[in-house]
């Protein structure tokens, strides 16, 4: 890995323009949510493609990649051009509250932007990557509902610290929790973000969500066995 790119097993991620580079919230996204039996799946704030390649490889559906930073979606089409799914998958270049479709999607997943309360760095790009400025957790779900298929489901990572809001908002668009997985780093720490999926109430009815806990390392440099499980498909140095 440098910089400028990052090395996956059967893909490379060019990034040296996205604001935001690849790291692990995006890869254990990728690995985590369900895209089985997907026809369509939406990855909004596709930045450099990263999510919308890790859904081609792991499914047969069609992938469309929403990104409002231009020099990010030129990237990710760089990517998704040089990967072996290119037939498969779609990139815009547009704010996603703006987009507009009369496709709907088996499968929303997104990495949104959610430093709400930190303070702006001088980057305007990496400012939109990772402030919720632009897209908030009410609108989110808002224009996620019109976008998902009856039965469809929406997948997300979060800080933890911020869930509830993420889960209220889920609530006023008439969405519920099915699935949480906690990323703690180590057996020791506290987990600081949270996988989500979301499903219509609708289709819920009285289903209990499920609850994990995704510790990354169980000792220092050694991948957990779950960890390995969502990520050994794509990180080189899991076997």
């Amino acid at each position: 890995m440098s910089n400028n790119y990052f090395q996956f097993k059967r893909f490379k991620i060019i990034q040296d323009n996205c604001a935001m580079k690849v790291g692990t919230d995006g890869c254990l996204l990728g690995g985590w949510f369900n895209c089985n039996g997907s026809r369509s799946i939406l990855d909004v704030g596709c930045g450099s493609g990263l999510i919308s390649i890790m859904a081609a490889q792991r499914s047969e559906a069609s992938i469309t990649g929403i990104e409002i930073d231009s020099d990010a979606a030129a990237q990710a089409r760089l990517n998704v051009e040089n990967c072996p799914w290119k037939e498969r998958i779609s990139i815009i270049d547009c704010n996603f509250l703006e987009y507009s479709t009369e496709q709907l999607f088996d499968t929303i997943v997104s990495n949104p932007p959610y430093f709400v309360n930190s303070l702006k760095c001088d980057n305007a790009t990496r400012t939109t990557a990772r402030h919720s400025d632009t897209l908030g957790s009410a609108d989110f779900f808002r224009k996620a509902a019109s976008l998902l298929t009856s039965n469809g489901q929406i997948s997300i990572i979060i800080p933890c610290d911020i869930m509830q809001e993420w889960l209220r908002a889920a609530n006023g668009e008439e969405f519920c929790p099915s699935r949480f997985a906690y990323i703690r780093t180590t057996p020791r720490k506290t987990a600081k973000r949270v996988l989500v999926e979301f499903v219509r109430n609708t289709q819920a009815g009285n289903m209990q969500a499920t609850e994990e806990t995704v510790i990354l390392e169980s000792s220092p440099g050694t991948y957990s066995e779950r960890a390995k499980e969502i990520l050994r498909d794509f990180y080189l140095k899991i076997e």
